[in-house]
């Protein structure tokens, strides 16, 4: 058997994970026994993310998804992070008996929905699912559905969407990320597609000179309410201690938690303003009462349509 060919074969379900922006910040090297991600410095996010966390996160789920691609073709696989190299995640693989899972059928459709939902709660056992899976070495999941747990993060989106919105060098960075119509989605193949979010299509240049008048505080907070108001609940993802090996970990749970969802017809999405802005984050920890563990993520869930799928670069750009 040619390993380093099926191994190579397992890499576009990595690419197909999710990561900070849509950056795909990852590159992967391939051999005869094992896969390396790599953490591609040239897409980082310094503004909103100055200290790589969610590079870092990006690249968990990308390794999350190889494993159970590894599965259904007869590998298992172990993870290890380099902390004393260039932050790299190796990931070498034993023969096993095939097992296709429903999270592994789940990754080509999974998905980022940033629309509204149904509003309908998640029954005990989809929610026991969802816990389970976002359940990690290190890493738990606070799920969160009571009308005052959400009015409680609901106040702190828009604190931390407020603070992001008012700051130029965030929406430029933002800006540079938004591929405002199809043609340029498909040849960039990264980024914000502005359909997936049921936004119109626009000429960049058009789309740069109407977004500044659009993205406004009031305004968004006003969507991002309703998004939040319209969902089944909310999942704060946390770590302790919190270090880039822990990073990938909350990486690998998120996805685990996201296709997970996607096999239950669930929804989901991120509403990460209350930790991405360093000020209000150590707050947002203290109201959910986490004591020192770091909240990595925040992610609203429910049922809801399906949007346009976000673009992902040829296999030869993220191979080294």
């Amino acid at each position: 058997m040619d390993h380093t060919r099926l191994l190579k074969d397992l890499v576009p379900y990595g690419a197909l994970a999710a990561s900070s922006h849509n950056t795909q910040c990852w590159q992967f090297r391939v051999n005869d026994q094992s896969i390396t991600i790599l953490p591609d410095l040239s897409r980082r996010c310094p503004v909103v993310d100055p200290d790589d966390h969610h590079l870092y996160v990006s690249l968990g789920c990308a390794a999350e998804n190889i494993l159970h691609a590894a599965r259904a073709n007869g590998l298992v696989g172990q993870v290890q992070f380099d902390s004393a190299g260039a932050g790299a995640i190796h990931l070498t693989f034993a023969p096993c008996e095939p097992e296709s899972t429903p999270l592994f059928e789940a990754i080509p459709h999974r998905q980022c929905s940033r629309t509204e939902y149904d509003g309908q709660p998640l029954t005990p056992e989809e929610l026991q699912l969802l816990t389970a899976a976002g359940t990690g070495e290190g890493v738990r999941v606070v799920m969160l559905s009571g009308s005052a747990e959400l009015k409680l993060v609901e106040d702190f989106v828009v604190l931390g969407n407020t603070a992001q919105l008012k700051n130029p060098a965030f929406v430029q960075e933002l800006t540079a990320w938004i591929r405002f119509n199809k043609t340029e989605a498909e040849r960039r193949g990264d980024g914000l597609y502005s359909a997936a979010s049921g936004n119109p299509s626009l000429p960049r240049w058009l789309g740069q000179l109407v977004l500044p008048l659009v993205l406004q505080p009031r305004s968004e907070n006003d969507k991002c309410v309703r998004q939040l108001r319209s969902s089944a609940g909310v999942a704060v993802f946390v770590s302790a201690p919190s270090d880039p090996a822990h990073w990938v970990e909350v990486g690998r749970a998120y996805e685990r938690f996201a296709l997970q969802a996607t096999a239950l017809g669930v929804r989901n999405a991120f509403l990460n303003q209350p930790v991405e802005e360093a000020a209000l984050r150590p707050e947002f920890a203290k109201a959910l009462g986490l004591g020192a563990e770091r909240p990595d993520l925040v992610v609203r869930f429910g049922r809801g349509p399906a949007m346009p799928r976000s673009p992902r670069r040829p296999l030869e750009a993220v191979l080294v």
